[in-house]
């Protein structure tokens, strides 16, 4: 078994990392206008810079930046569409003294356009940093995010009476659109971040799907259709992989369930090119639903959580690629985190040197599986 020279690889990772105390300040300050926009970028790309040597240092091939320059991983996307509006996340103070985000709404209020460019000038910065060894990726929200929160409902009826094909379409094309812009720049390797095919894994979030006039049944399947059309309108030679989330705010999960539900809509209809799923605990089920991936797709097995600090053994990681590997070649598969470690400006509670060390055992547990 063999090393891989093109994403995702062997050992790989989702994308955010927990930000420095210095950046934290500085959007602190942004917002109280002490200081400019421009003079936050300034500090971003200085903590960008050191995440880029980290990453590298750690012996990442795949190399982010850490989305420095979100506050959410969704929101600082959907909102530079044309036609979209978002309302931000709130927190909320649960009687044990924890916090929970309830979800952002998000509503299409036109016709969904790709108005300008959204992460271009955020990639080419960071493909300046980073050196001839690593990939530079791009991690985006999953358009499905612009349906499955509100549904019907939180898209304008004026603007689209019907759904299929027109909204699918308008946001297919805006996203190719995106991607096209990406390539031109050089980038090659894309993640889209989903939370909504993992939702519909748990039996909470597929009631809620209901009353909002919805088929949890049905959904995985037109979202399929929905992800194949932004498929169709990547330029060829781009990855484009899928992250399935359950939630990570604050080391918290929103969703629990084996992917049964939703296996055969997301590894066997689906085109894109690579999924990385959750696999850190029980909430995920077992291994099964990954006889559905088809020849030529790769799933990126997400053992080491990144929700807690609390260090994973290499015996146990590789006896799980090993029991996964009864239902998907081992060929098709690779090891990283089981999310990022940072999904929101906030952070995991999780320790920076915990963070390094998670990903130098995906690493070296990654090179003794495959090398």
């Amino acid at each position: 078994m063999s090393a891989r020279t093109t994403p995702p690889f062997r050992a790989d990772h989702v994308g955010s990392f927990l930000r420095p105390k210095v950046l934290l300040d500085a959007r602190e300050q942004k917002a109280r206008g002490e200081i400019t926009a421009a003079q936050l970028r300034t500090v971003e790309d200085r903590a960008i810079a050191e995440i880029v040597k980290f990453q590298q240092d750690v012996g990442l091939h795949s190399i982010t930046d850490g989305e420095f320059r979100r506050t959410y991983f969704h929101i600082d996307f959907l909102e530079q569409l044309g036609g979209v509006q978002c309302d931000p996340p709130t927190l909320v103070r649960k009687p044990d003294g924890s916090e929970e985000l309830a979800p952002p709404t998000m509503r299409v209020t036109g016709k969904v356009e790709h108005v300008k460019d959204i992460q271009r000038a955020d990639f080419e910065y960071l493909k300046r940093q980073v050196s001839q060894t690593g990939t530079p990726k791009v991690t985006i929200p999953s358009p499905t995010m612009l349906h499955f929160r509100g549904g019907r409902a939180g898209i304008s009826k004026v603007h689209y009476p019907e759904l299929d094909p027109a909204f699918y379409d308008d946001v297919a094309t805006a996203y190719g659109e995106e991607l096209r812009s990406l390539y031109n720049a050089g980038c090659r390797y894309v993640q889209m971040d989903d939370t909504n095919m993992a939702y519909l894994c748990d039996e909470k979030m597929r009631e809620a799907a209901r009353q909002r006039g919805d088929d949890p049944n049905e959904l995985p399947h037109r979202y399929a259709m929905f992800i194949n059309k932004v498929v169709a309108k990547k330029p060829p030679g781009m990855v484009l992989a899928m992250h399935l989330c359950r939630g990570n705010f604050k080391s918290t999960h929103a969703a629990s369930g084996n992917y049964e539900p939703v296996a055969e809509a997301l590894l066997s209809e689906m085109n894109l090119d690579a999924y990385f799923m959750e696999y850190d605990d029980d909430r995920s089920g077992d291994f099964r639903p990954l006889r559905f991936l088809k020849p030529g797709k790769t799933v990126v097995l997400g053992l080491v959580t990144t929700k807690f600090g609390q260090m994973e053994s290499k015996d146990d990681l590789k006896r799980r690629i090993d029991e996964a590997s009864k239902y998907a070649p081992l060929d098709q598969l690779c090891l990283s985190p089981q999310c990022g470690f940072s999904s929101t400006v906030h952070g995991n509670n999780i320790a920076v040197e915990a963070q390094r060390n998670k990903l130098r055992l995906v690493v070296e547990t990654a090179a003794e599986v495959w090398n």
